[in-house]
């Protein structure tokens, strides 16, 4: 047989194909494995986006009994800043702790993903194996069978 038989060159071709698409899967695990590592990066980015929403509001707050202040020189407000600070530090406090759940639970998520992940590629990868030995032995046949029909000729 040479390498130019055509039938050795359409399982060549076949085997080409699986290759590849193996190697796509492989990659577009990968891939996502990276979109949720991002998505997760994200929530850093959100949650500072938060705190300083926060910080701007109380901010906010204090530039208007500062006005306040101004306009109404005789008024008392230092009580109402400290309430002002008091629910905000409260706010703060729940937030960090929402925050920390969300964290936990997107480390844990991503945990397990990961670990799926993993256990797909490993699954991708003695599929495609066992597909390519069967493959393999396909094309042993059919070689033999070529052979056995050229004699016969």
């Amino acid at each position: 047989m040479t390498d130019t038989d055509p039938i050795t060159t359409a399982f060549e071709m076949q085997r080409s194909a699986i290759e590849q698409a193996h190697d796509l899967t492989l990659e577009s695990i990968e891939a996502q494995k990276t979109a949720v590592k991002a998505m997760v990066d994200g929530l850093e980015t959100a949650e500072q986006v938060a705190q300083q929403g926060t910080e701007l509001s109380q901010e906010a707050a204090h530039a208007y009994l500062d006005a306040l202040e101004d306009t109404v020189p005789e008024g008392e407000f230092d009580d109402v800043r400290q309430l002002v600070d008091e629910s905000y530090e409260s706010a703060g406090e729940l937030q960090a702790d929402a925050w920390s759940a969300i964290h936990e639970a997107a480390a844990e998520s991503v945990e397990g993903f990961e670990s799926a992940a993993d256990t797909y590629g490993e699954f991708v990868d003695s599929s495609f194996d066992t597909y390519l030995s069967a493959h393999e032995h396909v094309e042993e046949s059919a070689e033999e069978f070529e052979e056995i029909d050229v004699s016969a000729d």
